[in-house]
């Protein structure tokens, strides 16, 4: 059993790097091609979108995301669950949102989470407008009656800098920049009755950065990290199907959440 976990392990680290691979080849991809014909990776999942079967009794939960949903192998993790992985490396939370109707909602779930944030920090897009497309995406959510889970953004961490500089990456993701948009996504999921899915709260250390052992590069998850945060998302997945919310009592009032930048 040990060997099994350890091969595992390894297939999964090979796999993550070459995910990281084929993500800076996409990026450069996307920075050469001005005109690029497909630039929401819709084609992506298309095919795949097609040929899946209508949920069965189970219900069926989209995993939306970037490079960290996508490199999360969900049937592993979760057995037995209609649990589908809609994740793509590199993406913004606007390209996500891109893909909402095509690669969540059609798709017919019962609930969705949402994770996505980091590479728009990296991008150098503002906080408002990171807010504005999460907050869309739940407009789109909410219109569909679809559950929709808002995942907390991961911490990040320099531990693994010594391996390779460019694995230091609260340069390029500050620690407070991550942590005021996840202040903001709580607030938000208390006002609009959403599940706020706290990855962070699982996965940071004393310093304010990812514990050194959950991440290889301090951006990705690794097998112990996922392990962290699967039963994170199993509980806030459940408080979804069962109609739990994260509505305080003080913001109970039917007024609408503030449009971010507003």
């Amino acid at each position: 059993a040990t060997a099994d976990r350890q091969y595992a392990e390894l297939r999964e680290g090979l796999q993550r790097m070459q995910l990281h691979f084929e993500a800076i080849l996409q990026a450069q991809d996307q920075a050469e091609q001005k005109h690029d014909s497909d630039p929401n990776s819709l084609k992506h999942y298309a095919e795949a979108d097609t040929k899946l079967l209508p949920p069965t009794k189970l219900p069926r939960v989209v995993f939306l995301g970037d490079s960290i949903t996508d490199a999360w192998r969900l049937n592993e993790y979760f057995t037995g669950r209609d649990f589908i992985n809609r994740g793509i490396g590199p993406q913004t939370t606007l390209q996500m949102l891109a893909r909402f109707r095509q690669d969540a909602a059609a798709l017919n779930p019962k609930a969705v989470v949402i994770l996505g944030g980091t590479n728009d920090i990296a991008a150098g897009v503002s906080v408002n407008q990171i807010e504005e497309n999460l907050a869309t995406m739940g407009d789109l959510a909410k219109a569909r009656g679809i559950k929709a889970v808002f995942a907390s953004i991961l911490p990040v961490s320099d531990y693994h800098k010594d391996v390779d500089p460019a694995y230091a990456m609260t340069p390029n993701r500050p620690p407070a920049t991550i942590q005021a948009i996840n202040q903001w996504l709580k607030s938000y999921c208390q006002s609009q009755s959403f599940v706020y899915l706290d990855y962070y709260a699982a996965m940071v250390d004393s310093t304010g950065q990812m514990q050194a052992d959950l991440s290889d590069d301090g951006l990705h998850p690794n097998s112990k990290g996922y392990r962290v945060m699967s039963p994170v998302a199993l509980e806030a997945v459940g408080r979804a199907l069962s109609g739990q919310t994260d509505t305080d009592e003080s913001t109970q009032s039917k007024r609408r959440f503030r449009i971010p930048g507003k």
